[in-house]
């Protein structure tokens, strides 16, 4: 499992380490494994041309170290000093390396490393700061930590004008990933995150991400004893005489093999239509968990109560999502767009798109339900706080009913057993996965993720 720690959890291990290390150490340990990446990212150090842009924190100091290292190994090192207040030792230590204060840069950079704000800022960057990165666009930015003017604990950006933060190319990170680095949009700010051990014992974290071993450990498995019943049943109710294609869509992901049967219990008409393409799926009779919602059209309600009649935990989506007016009675995962979350909590759109982690917690609050917010950078939610954030799929995911298969196979993965928060997590890694299988850097159509999950699912269980 990746975790995703806080500023508080972060410095109080680093004030636990630090007391039983030799002054300095700590940071020399960063320092290090940041020259380290810096390098690997050029490739090598020797003749290249590095620019530290430095502010009064750590971060300032763990760049001039980092820097001081890059010099002795033979890079040009420059440092645009973006503070009155410099950590003394590390400047003293780039100037000992042959490294260089400039007041502005000489030459274009290679890579820019900044070291601008620490990880207890807030708000966007300070004018000079800001003037200096649009002065250096297009060069490529290795951040320290963070990336400066993102906030560390939530992965959001001052909306405040004039306000900026730093695109960094990678983010190198010291002793944990911090919420910034999984949660949108610090996360796309953060570009690829390289993870510095430097010793750090630290609590359990509200924020995680599943990585492939959790997916294969959480996956429910078949004995040899199973038989389609015990495996576990899902009732699908989704599509209309409007948009019959969500049913299929919908029933697509849930007969992706992770339950032991399907159920269509949607209008008759579309019935015959999903039997044609689906034969293994039936009719109505017991189930384990339900799907709803999914082109539903002016039939939202009565599929949402005819779903919450049967007492089961539900998926409950798209034009189920808006009838509902509170708690939901029964064990649940909502999954909605940002468009949809607005509807949900009476915001706006470009509010959620600003801060789906809040939002997605908000709403799982309020709804007493696990939400699953789709993203770029999908979050699922519990009623506690606790979330995940999904870091599978691709752009090219953003296509008509992809969001209809992800209901189906949480929907599976709810019938099979697994909690709702594990379901929703599953399932979108799995979606994920599927879809970087069905699209090798090209487009794809939903119900050619449907039909990868099976793929995604053996490739996963074969590295476990």
């Amino acid at each position: 499992m990746l975790h995703a720690h806080t500023v508080e959890q972060v410095r109080a291990a680093e004030a636990e380490l630090m007391a039983r290390l030799p002054e300095g150490a700590l940071m020399q340990r960063a320092a290090y494994g940041l020259a380290t990446a810096v390098i690997d990212f050029l490739g090598s150090a020797y003749g290249r041309r590095v620019l530290l842009l430095v502010g009064s924190g750590d971060n300032g100091g763990d760049a001039l170290w980092a820097g001081a290292t890059l010099a002795r190994r033979g890079a040009h090192v420059e440092a645009w000093l973006l503070s009155d207040k410099t950590h003394a030792d590390g400047l003293a230590a780039l100037r000992r390396a042959g490294g260089r204060v400039v007041t502005e840069p000489g030459r274009r950079p290679d890579v820019v490393v900044d070291g601008i704000v620490g990880i207890g800022g807030r708000g966007g960057l300070r004018e000079n700061a800001a003037n200096a990165l649009k002065l250096l666009h297009g060069v490529p930015v290795v951040a320290v930590d963070t990336p400066s003017g993102v906030d560390v604990d939530t992965g959001e950006l001052d909306a405040s004008d004039g306000a900026s933060h730093v695109e960094a190319t990678l983010t190198v990170t010291f002793g944990t990933h911090k919420v910034c680095h999984l949660a949108d949009p610090g996360a796309e700010a953060s570009g690829a995150v390289h993870l510095v051990d430097i010793g750090l014992a630290l609590p359990a974290a509200e924020l995680e991400a599943l990585q492939p071993e959790d997916v294969a450990a959480l996956l429910p498995h078949p004995d040899a004893h199973a038989h389609k019943f015990t495996r576990g049943v899902v009732g699908v109710r989704s599509g209309s005489a409007e948009y019959p294609g969500a049913a299929l869509l919908s029933v697509a992901g849930a007969a992706s093999g992770l339950c032991g049967m399907v159920r269509y219990l949607g209008e008759e008409r579309i019935s015959e239509v999903v039997r044609e393409h689906f034969p293994e799926v039936v009719g109505a009779g017991r189930i384990e968990a339900g799907v709803v919602g999914s082109g539903g059209g002016e039939s939202g309600q009565a599929m949402l109560a005819d779903a919450l009649a049967d007492g089961v935990p539900l998926v409950i989506d798209a034009d189920a999502l808006q009838h509902l007016t509170g708690p939901v009675d029964v064990p649940a995962v909502l999954t909605p767009h940002a468009g949809e979350m607005a509807r949900l909590l009476d915001v706006e759109r470009e509010q959620v798109e600003a801060r789906p982690l809040h939002f997605a917690r908000r709403a799982a609050e309020e709804y007493d339900a696990v939400v699953l917010l789709k993203g770029r950078r999908t979050v699922v939610a519990r009623p506690d706080g606790r979330a995940r954030i999904n870091t599978t799929g691709t752009e090219w995911l953003a296509t008509a009913g992809a969001g209809d298969v992800l209901g189906g196979v949480i929907g599976a993965l709810l019938a099979a057993g697994l909690t709702p928060y594990d379901a929703a997590s599953v399932g979108a890694w799995l979606h994920g996965a599927a879809a970087v299988l069905a699209s090798p850097g090209g487009p794809l159509v939903a119900s050619e993720v449907a039909g990868a999950v099976p793929e995604a699912v053996r490739r996963v269980l074969a590295r476990a």
